[in-house]
This record gives structure tokens, C-alpha cells and sequence, in this order.
């Protein structure tokens, strides 16, 4: 059986107070679950309830991306013939609560120094001025909009704003179907694959030999937070770079 990734905690919307919504409530429940038919009224009262038994183990308060298993590529054509390609080595981040108890947030930070490429010269040029400009932008940053649970566990569109060399602009990834293991999920694995225009950034430099189109691919995984001081939307992951 697939496992599921619980909803955040964190932005819960009250119950509803018409039984009318109880039961449009079930019936959504019941629909995923393969059920042909609503309870009794007195039984969809009592929904609202489950989650306190002993037997439903509260959800984590949010989620965090795992660095040491995460990575993002990049790709740039070189006189449209030859592609350039690095790997981003340091992601972090987390999947928040979104603003409505349905959806959440996913927040993912890239150190740029900690790219790595094949040929060393091509490395310094990436992080020099023309292209990523490491030293004054040392980070890569992505919000998303809020997104509906089930379309991080099913995939689909995810757009959001990302931020590079100074500007932010609006970007929407590729979000491929959620990967969990165990019962509740102890880990998980998300993808994202899009791609940027280098002149919405100010990346200008050798127009004649690069593609303007930089494909940015990310593969992460994700770790429940401990609820003990979980980062919020107010107080979001910084990211740091690794020593």
C-alpha cells in the first residue's frame, strides 16, 4: 500500500457548524477510499472526533528537506550542440503548512558554491559574474504558491517564485508523483523539474554561444520535523552552507 504524507500542522481550519458540511466532508473522504455511500448523520458527527483517538498518531508539524539526500541539476546549451551541466550538492528547505489545513508550502534553498562540474575551469566561470554570480548571490531560493496535498502526493504543476542573482520571478516546476516508505511515512521523495529564461535574471553574458534557456531539476527528500520548534511560515528555514 502507498504510503501517505500527512498534512502539516499548523493552519487548521475550524469544523463545520452545518451537519450539511459534515457530510460533504465524508463523502470527499469516502470517494478516495472507494466508499459507495454517506454514514448515518450521527456517525459523520462523530468525524470530526477520529483524530483524537489513540489509535490516529498526530502528524508531524511539518517536513524538512534532507541535504544529504537531495541534489538539483542544472543544464545550459553551449552553441546548441553541447550542454553544460552541473550539480548542486546542498539543498534545504521544508514543505509547510499552507494557509488552508489542505494545502502547503514548499520552500527550498541551493547554495550555489556548492555546485560541482567535471571540468574545473567551467566551474569557476559558472559562479564568476556572467553566469550564477556566487559571490554576491550565494543562494538559489524557491517558494511555491500553496499547493493542494493531493497534488504533492499525485504530481502536477507547482508553480511559485524563484529567486536568483537578485531578482525574483515567477517559475512553475514539473512536481512528479510523491514517493513515501513506511506507515507513517519516515521519509520522502519528491521531483521537480523545470526551466528558467536567463534573461528574466539578468544573465546576459555570451548571448551568441548559450541557450537562454537553463533547465533546473531538483530531487528531494523529505524528513519529519520534530514538533518541538518547528519552523513556521512566519519564521522560515534559513538556508547555510556546509562547513
Amino acid at each position: 500500500m502507498k504510503a501517505r504524507l500527512a498534512a502539516p500542522t499548523g493552519s487548521v481550519a475550524p469544523p463545520p457548524r452545518r451537519p450539511a458540511g459534515l457530510q460533504r466532508l465524508y463523502l470527499r473522504l469516502a470517494a478516495r477510499r472507494g466508499a459507495k455511500r454517506a454514514p448515518h448523520p450521527f456517525a459523520a458527527c462523530l468525524l470530526p472526533l477520529l483524530p483524537l483517538l489513540p489509535m490516529q498518531p498526530a502528524p508531524p508539524a511539518t517536513y524538512r528537506i534532507d541535504s544529504s539526500r537531495s541534489q538539483a541539476v542544472f543544464g545550459v546549451r553551449l552553441l546548441w550542440l553541447h550542454e553544460i551541466s552541473g550539480r548542486f550538492r546542498h539543498i534545504d528547505g521544508a514543505v509547510l503548512a499552507g494557509p488552508r489545513s489542505d494545502t502547503v508550502v514548499v520552500r527550498a534553498n541551493i547554495a550555489v558554491d556548492s555546485v560541482s562540474m567535471d571540468s574545473p575551469r567551467m566551474r569557476r566561470w559558472v559562479l564568476a559574474p556572467d553566469f550564477f554570480d556566487a559571490a554576491e548571490y550565494p543562494f538559489i531560493r524557491f517558494v511555491s504558491d500553496p499547493l493542494p496535498l493531493a497534488t504533492l502526493e499525485q504530481g502536477g504543476p507547482l508553480p511559485g517564485r524563484l529567486s536568483l542573482r537578485g531578482v525574483t520571478a515567477p517559475m512553475s516546476f514539473t512536481l512528479h508523483p510523491l514517493h513515501c516508505t513506511g506507515a507513517p511515512p519516515t521519509s520522502c521523495r519528491i521531483s521537480l523539474n523545470g526551466a528558467l529564461q536567463r534573461d528574466d535574471f539578468g544573465m546576459i553574458a555570451h548571448r551568441a554561444a548559450l541557450s537562454d534557456r537553463v533547465e533546473l531539476n531538483l530531487a528531494i527528500t523529505l524528513l519529519p520535523l520534530a514538533p518541538a520548534s518547528p519552523p513556521t511560515r512566519d519564521n522560515p528555514p534559513h538556508a547555510e552552507k556546509k562547513s
